[in-house]
């Protein structure tokens, strides 16, 4: 199976050695970051340094500026961590050691974003701002989302993309020293956590037949329990049912289905609109539709009818393969992401074995997180479990 490894451009810039250190590992293809989140990254291998404190989600390459001349919500550009056309300097240093290039777009995921524009955060039942995700069901924001995919996808000499977070995105995410395990909340309790009542969800709500306030009211109650301490809230989507209804519930899960899936559809329409013939469109993606995060929930079927495939979370193990499998057509690209950096869960010695069980379970190609990351001892065992002597 065709192999990509994931790469920051500071992995590459002022490291002469590392483009060909990546193409040894025998992956053909690297996925670039072009518009990522805030991180603190180590650099492992890097002549010049050995952490790189990304301040802000920043586009990682000059933006267009006749393209956002005028708009309040507009991608920020990044620092000192990834000066100039930073994505460009390195792609092109890849693409020379022989491989080839394709972007990674994180989108509905920016901190910043949601600090200088409050009101394009999603609010919980409690009136809670979540400033790291923005709400995809505004108006502007979807415009600032479906403009910002184009742009940061369609990279000069890039052959395809890769999109993250264009989806819910809610409570559960790695924030600044994240102190939000307290409570184990479950799958039901995040959804409940993650719903939003912003103005324009309050308005998709009453569409569904639904009272926000009461919706409030009903999700607060039914999360009191979880509180206490006294009550599970786990049971996937039965849960959800369960603590708040199912007419109620599924009302909830129609709406934001329909903001996501319309929100998918316009972005890879853009990026197709802008690229050239076999660009190549994924979304890193969830099979449960209700799911929130950086792997957006979706719905197999729909979803491989609008992009080109999937990149499937699969370091805990293959089984979220079988629904993309069970719909993908001929020519689908089911990408599974196994993670190679044993410090952060992965497990780069037995690669072979997985990349086996993933194609198994209908994988037609893997991703591999993360190559800057990684130590020398990683990248040996990638590197064996890839068949490179």
């Amino acid at each position: 199976m065709k192999a990509s490894a994931f790469v920051y451009p500071w992995d590459v810039n002022g490291d002469p050695e590392a483009p060909a250190r990546v193409a040894d590992l025998g992956v053909a293809q690297v996925t670039l970051a072009a518009a990522y989140h805030s991180t603190r990254a180590l650099t492992p291998r890097h002549p010049r340094h050995r952490v790189v404190t990304a301040e802000h989600a920043a586009v990682l390459y000059p933006p267009d500026a006749a393209r956002w001349q005028g708009r309040p919500l507009r991608p920020y550009e990044s620092g000192d961590w990834a000066p100039g056309d930073a994505y460009g300097e390195a792609a092109a240093a890849l693409a020379d050691a022989g491989l080839h290039v394709h972007t990674w777009v994180v989108l509905a995921h920016n901190s910043r974003l949601g600090a200088e524009h409050p009101s394009t955060s999603v609010v919980n039942a409690y009136g809670d701002r979540y400033p790291w995700a923005p709400c995809i069901a505004q108006p502007a924001t979807r415009a600032y989302l479906t403009d910002l995919a184009a742009e940061a996808a369609v990279r000069p000499g890039a052959r395809g993309t890769e999109l993250e977070s264009l989806g819910w995105y809610g409570l559960a995410h790695l924030h600044a020293h994240d102190k939000t395990g307290g409570v184990g909340l479950g799958d039901a309790g995040q959804y409940l956590m993650s719903l939003c009542f912003c103005p324009d969800c309050r308005a998709g709500y009453a569409g569904r037949g639904l009272d926000p306030d009461g919706l409030a009211t009903a999700v607060r109650t039914a999360l009191d329990p979880v509180w206490r301490g006294a009550a599970p809230s786990d049971g996937g989507w039965t849960g959800v049912e369960k603590l708040l209804g199912a007419a109620t519930a599924n009302a909830t899960r129609a709406w934001r289905d329909d903001r996501a899936r319309t929100l998918q559809e316009a972005a890879v329409a853009a990026v197709r609109a802008a690229a050239p013939d076999g660009f190549q469109v994924l979304l890193h993606a969830d099979p449960v539709s209700h799911h929130c995060g950086a792997n957006a929930g979706v719905d197999p079927a729909h979803i491989l009818s609008v992009a080109d495939g999937v990149v499937v979370p699969c370091t805990g193990g293959p089984a979220l393969l079988t629904p993309f499998a069970e719909q993908a057509g001929d020519g689908a690209v089911l990408a599974a992401n196994l993670t190679v950096v044993s410090g952060m869960g992965g497990s780069p010695g037995t690669l072979a074995a997985d990349a086996a069980r993933a194609r198994e379970l209908g994988a037609t190609e893997l991703r591999l997180y993360h190559a800057g990351l990684a130590s020398d001892r990683d990248l040996e065992g990638v590197r064996a479990g890839l068949g490179v002597r």
